[in-house]
């Protein structure tokens, strides 16, 4: 033992020496551990974050959802509005030293289309192709108009791998990824933490004070807010609700939050697999049943502190984009049981799959409790992530807590997961009208337009209930007092850029 901590205390030393004096690590508190590192096949919202260091996309968003400039410095439509026309920023380079470049975009875009297990194909359905009209200059073109692109392009979707080591790893690329962020992949080691380096070579260095992040999956908020505490972190990611008062006292913390573009919900496989067979997957009544059991405003007490915003939809009631005609249902347990009644079954089980997170864990509790009420008999079923998105992936589930970061056009909340052909659509409902009502959508820029779509959506999938909709959270951080030059993102990401310990 003796010499294992000598060699460890010398080892250490080494490490120190090597460093420069003013060497930053920032040790990085995640809720879950993420999926694949690759922007083409990755679902995880933690992995979004750690994509926040690694992979730098064509355009951003600012705190406001204003779209702002990052690998692309300008774009324009063309004048069919059938083309996208990006100016791309000289001089980028990838972390393995190639040029990006307007042929690196083109690459990106396609095997986001075309690659085996993509979760962007659905989000980039209305692009037909990609020119590269000279090195700095690249035209996205659409079969018709589709207002999403741009802020699609915000997310995943317009992240840029090298062309080089996506085409000599292949589907290992996620092992070693190359972007054109301001850090660069060192290491990963699954459920433990994965390891980032500064890149010298980034377009915006000057900006970057960190020389290395260190990401670190804790799924028990209380856990990773005790690492925050004893110093072992420097930021975590969804505080605890029950946990503000507590950090908002702690002279050594600050804390940060904003409301959140995403939501909470319960997806029911509908269609997705035989296992959509079950009373709840089956039988309209026991949804709309199930949905009268539960109680979002007791919901968001027990588990938010009452921080969270109940809603019906894939866009809050706080949103502009919310359809005003079809409000929060309120909880009518008598009404539940007299459907289950008519449904002939008035005690149906429910498996419910959640996520092991301290939120989705303490949800599915509350939700068991709630439909017990009507008559439910709601089994838990606590699942790793990852695992979970897998099982979903797969229609391995009944029912399925999940949590969506949610994107600054109401699309990227929409029709990926309920079009008939969309990767995210776990539940396997497919309806050929809400598919005409989903395209529709995407062809104009016209708000108006765009909100008669909406609600003719929102008319279909709230009868339905392929997901029935929750909640929409306040992303909560807490940080070192330490730390400066965070800011609060209604997307919940990280802006690394302007951030500093000391």
């Amino acid at each position: 033992m003796l010499r294992h901590t000598v060699f460890a205390a010398l080892s250490a030393a080494v490490l120190a020496a090597a460093m420069p004096a003013s060497a930053q690590t920032l040790r990085f508190g995640l809720a879950e551990d993420p999926d694949a590192l690759d922007p083409t096949l990755a679902r995880t919202f933690v992995g979004r974050v750690v994509f926040s260091a690694l992979c730098d996309k064509l355009v951003d968003i600012s705190p406001d959802l204003k779209i702002v400039p990052q690998l692309a410095t300008e774009w324009k439509w063309s004048g069919d509005n059938k083309a996208l026309i990006f100016k791309l920023r000289p001089g980028v380079t990838f972390h393995d030293g190639e040029k990006f470049d307007a042929a690196a975009v083109k690459f990106n875009i396609e095997r986001h289309k075309t690659m085996q297990g993509s979760q962007r194909r659905g989000e980039l359905s209305a692009v037909t192709s990609v020119d590269v009209v000279d090195p700095l200059t690249v035209k996205i073109n659409t079969a018709a108009p589709f207002a999403p692109l741009l802020a699609t392009l915000a997310d995943r979707a317009g992240m840029m791998v090298s062309p080089k080591a996506a085409q000599a790893l292949g589907d290992k690329f996620a092992t070693a990824p190359v972007c054109a962020g301001p850090f660069k992949f060192v290491e990963r080691v699954a459920q433990d933490h994965i390891t980032l380096q500064k890149y010298d070579g980034y377009w915006n260095k000057a900006d970057i004070h960190f020389d290395r992040i260190e990401f670190r999956p804790f799924t028990d908020a209380t856990v990773r807010l005790a690492n925050l505490r004893s110093g072992q972190l420097d930021i975590l990611e969804r505080l605890a609700a029950t946990d503000v008062p507590s950090v908002q006292k702690d002279k050594s913390l600050k804390f940060g939050s904003i409301t959140e573009i995403g939501y909470y919900g319960i997806t029911i496989n509908i269609g997705k697999s035989d296992k959509a067979k079950s009373p709840i997957g089956s039988s309209g009544k026991i949804r709309e049943a199930f949905e009268l059991s539960l109680d979002r405003n007791g919901i968001n007490k027990a588990v938010f502190d009452g921080l969270a915003t109940p809603g019906n939809q894939w866009v809050s009631p706080l949103s502009p984009y919310y359809v005003k005609s079809l409000p929060v249902p309120k909880r009518d347990v008598a009404k539940a049981k007299a459907l289950l009644k008519e449904a002939g079954n008035e005690h149906p089980v429910v498996n419910l799959v959640t996520p092991t997170t301290t939120d989705a864990r303490n949800i599915a509790q509350v939700v068991q409790a709630m439909a017990k009420q009507a008559g439910f008999d709601v089994r838990i079923q606590a699942t790793e992530f990852a695992t979970s998105l897998n099982m979903a992936d797969k229609g391995d589930f009944e029912a399925y807590i999940l949590a969506w970061s949610g994107r600054p056009d109401p699309d990227g909340n929409l029709y990926s997961f309920h079009a008939c052909k969309a990767p995210l659509n776990y539940s396997g409902m497919c309806n050929p009208a809400l598919d005409e009502v989903l395209k529709d959508s995407r062809l104009t820029t016209d708000l108006k337009q765009r909100q008669a779509s909406w609600e003719k959506a929102a008319k279909i999938i709230l009868a339905e209930r392929p997901i029935i909709y929750l909640l929409h959270r306040k992303w909560l951080w807490a940080y070192s007092a330490k730390l400066s030059g965070f800011k609060e993102y209604p997307d919940g990401l990280i802006r690394f850029a302007g951030m500093k310990l000391g």
